[in-house]
């Protein structure tokens, strides 16, 4: 990397990448090492898409850290679970499987299965999962449907589905980052550090590793959970970087369109963009 002091700053090179694509990207990304963070378009509302499911995971731990819900509850998976779902494997399962709730967390996770999704979502209501998120200071997170309809158009409107806020994703990482050593930020989240550790190794777990890993060194962990939405693509984590967490990247991309004017899909520059607002931040803040 240049390190001359004509070299631009990291928070220009996370602003060029943006700017040199016809979509919308908003991001909140917090150097752990030295606290600064850098922001666009942060506090805007976006669509969610499957981030929302960190929320999701956090609601349903403080129900079982209260007794409400019980890890090791058994699901059998039914055929209608698998209605309007458009991702994971358990749709192409035949009906019958037994699971636990704990694993049907885990499939909602690391492979944002909708049928687990489902499966965890049925334990909670849209209005437990949303006020859980205004209580711990998520105020621009709103959790409209169990599982976004399948037919929406490209241009849905913002209302026609779970919607948040990149710092609203960064703050959630960092307080079950915190949720490790604090308990004070346990108390906020509402569980246990049990939870708490079981929360950041689920995440840690995500075996999908487009977008934030992508431009990254192979074996780089990496906590975080993507989404794909009608409107863009996303994904929010936390970098690891020899054995320490490095940084926290909440990026999502909006008004993406289908294809580039040279015929590459929109999807494709969308999540190469999160993946090189990612490596922008790997180089510039080790130095």
């Amino acid at each position: 990397m240049n390190t001359s002091s004509n070299a631009p700053s990291v928070a220009e090179q996370l602003a060029g990448i943006c700017d040199a694509q016809p979509f919308v990207t908003r991001f909140a990304i917090r150097n752990l090492r030295t606290g600064e963070t850098i922001e666009r378009g942060a506090g805007e509302e976006t669509p969610s898409a499957s981030t929302r499911k960190t929320s999701i995971m956090m609601a349903a731990l403080k129900a079982v850290h209260e007794g409400r819900l019980d890890l090791d509850e058994q699901i059998t998976y039914e055929a209608r679970f698998a209605e309007e779902v458009a991702s994971g494997m358990f749709r192409y399962l035949t009906p019958g499987i037994v699971i636990s709730l704990r694993d049907a967390i885990t499939g909602m996770m690391v492979l944002s299965d909708n049928v687990c999704t489902k499966m965890v979502f049925e334990r909670l209501t849209l209005e437990e999962v949303g006020a859980y998120c205004k209580a711990i200071g998520m105020e621009g997170t709103h959790h409209r449907f169990l599982i976004p309809p399948l037919a929406l158009s490209p241009d849905h409107a913002l209302t026609s589905v779970t919607t948040t806020t990149a710092r609203d994703q960064m703050f959630l990482l960092q307080t079950i980052l915190d949720a490790q050593t604090s308990a004070e930020a346990v108390a906020r989240l509402g569980t246990s550090p049990e939870l708490c550790a079981y929360a950041l190794q689920t995440l840690k777990n995500q075996i999908l590793r487009y977008a934030i890993p992508s431009r990254l060194p192979f074996g780089t962990v990496v906590a975080h959970k993507g989404g794909t939405g009608k409107r863009g693509r996303m994904n929010a984590g936390i970098v690891y970087r020899d054995g320490a967490p490095f940084y926290i990247i909440a990026a999502f991309t909006d008004a993406v369109p289908l294809a580039m004017p040279d015929g590459t899909p929109g999807y494709t520059m969308a999540l190469e963009t999160i993946g090189r607002l990612s490596r922008a931040c790997w180089d510039g803040f080790n130095t």
